[in-house]
């Protein structure tokens, strides 16, 4: 196998699929590899809708070989490190591949460890997530009777950050249906001081807070999960750390303090905590917080010049989506082909555009668009299927996520084409 590459990809989730397949369109002769394992391809944001009962699992998946673009060399190996001044990346089969130029876009990992206690309510059951299995989640909402249901999230940042609350509104909505909602407490701490940080799409979702009778921590972050006793310990996130252990006789014990708070629960859905993968975090390519360390309007590496990042393992202070993906790609692919012409990056118009479609019921849906200032900016685009305000909820949304969204993913952005 060849060893060096024009241009070389790192993950071939939305991202590198995306930016392979614009390239080629912008130039065929583009000599490009894909650099992924995976087997498969997920179209991970229906998961929300597979949690819920309202979508089949099985139509979010694809095979890789499927989507890898004509032309596009498919290395299916791991990366395990970066040798960036020499312009190389080491791979677990093949060895050492070289590059002219690198996009670096491999998504993130669940790192269970960063909550006590998670890895084994996992393995147990006693903890469902969205992220993990979500057709598990379904099947724990089936089960449930009424009780205590808890929904949070970390204080990392972590793929869709409205995805913790979507499933909240839709098992409120299903516990309704079910007739369990008036025995049934719902809670969602979370690190965060609001509930979302575009202000019109706030005022929305607390309206849809009030509607279900949910109650709403802010500040709270989940430090540790008691499988056996089903209690959640949560340290509100203005509190000092070494409120909440001591160590003595080599043995770690935890104090609960005033400060932290513990709650029992029937069921928990909680989003784990989330970081780059290991060969990036551990690599000389990070910012201070352990993500890729790129320009936030061009997406290039801000110590190397021949590297791109984008997607959720970028270090942007934006919401880690497809949508903002989708925004990204364009900006990436014309910065690569202006250094091919031997030209400078100057394409800096990436603004940080993200978009979160926040469902709130069965048939209900909120789309918030926002940039790095949190503005909120809608698509134009929307008044063609007759949506006039995206901040407040309509079924016209609902549709839009579960069928046209999906279509357009498959159907249009992961063949190049700008949508």
């Amino acid at each position: 196998m060849k060893k060096h590459y024009q241009i070389l990809i790192i993950g071939a989730g939305t991202a590198g699929i995306m930016t392979a397949a614009q390239l080629k369109k912008r130039d065929s002769n583009l000599e490009i590899a894909l650099v992924d394992p995976a087997a498969e391809h997920y179209y991970q944001p229906a998961w929300t809708l597979v949690g819920a009962g309202a979508y089949d699992k099985q139509k979010t998946i694809r095979p890789m070989a499927s989507l890898i673009p004509k032309g596009v060399t498919w290395i299916q190996d791991e990366v395990v490190g970066f040798d960036a001044d020499n312009q190389a990346i080491q791979t677990n089969k093949q060895g050492v591949l070289t590059y002219d130029y690198l996009v670096v876009c491999p998504g993130l990992v669940n790192d269970y460890s960063l909550i006590e206690g998670l890895a084994e309510a996992v393995e147990k059951g006693v903890v469902c997530s969205n992220y993990i299995d979500p057709e598990y989640t379904w099947k724990q909402l089936q089960a449930f009777q009424g009780g205590t249901a808890i929904f949070t999230q970390p204080s990392t940042p972590i793929k869709c950050g409205g995805a913790p609350q979507k499933i909240m509104y839709l098992a409120c909505d299903y516990f309704r249906k079910k007739g369990i909602d008036k025995k049934t407490k719902v809670y969602f701490p979370m690190p965060g001081s609001v509930i979302f940080g575009v202000k019109v799409i706030a005022d929305t979702l607390l309206e849809v807070v009030e509607r279900y009778g949910i109650d709403f921590k802010p500040f709270h972050n989940p430090i540790r999960i008691d499988a056996e006793a089903k209690i959640a310990y949560f340290k509100p996130t203005n509190a000092q750390d070494n409120h909440c252990f001591v160590t003595s006789d080599d043995q770690q014990q935890r104090v609960l303090a005033a400060d932290v708070v513990a709650m029992p629960f029937d069921f928990l859905h909680l989003a784990p905590p989330q970081t780059a993968p290991a060969f990036v975090k551990n690599s000389n390519l990070v910012n201070a917080m352990g993500w890729l360390d790129v320009d936030h309007n061009s997406l290039q590496h801000n110590k190397y010049t021949a590297i791109f990042g984008l997607g959720d393992v970028a270090g942007l202070p934006t919401a880690k989506t497809g949508a903002a993906i989708r925004k990204q790609v364009p900006v990436v692919v014309d910065n690569l082909m202006r250094l091919i012409q031997k030209q400078e990056a100057t394409n800096k118009s990436y603004t940080g555009y993200s978009s979160c479609p926040l469902v709130t019921g069965y048939g209900k849906m909120v789309l918030a668009e926002f940039n790095y200032k949190n503005e909120f900016i809608p698509d134009p685009k929307l008044k063609q299927i007759l949506v006039f305000s995206s901040h407040k909820e309509h079924w016209r949304l609902w549709m839009l996520k579960k069928h046209l969204l999906p279509y357009l993913y498959w159907s249009k952005m992961m063949k190049g084409e700008q949508v």
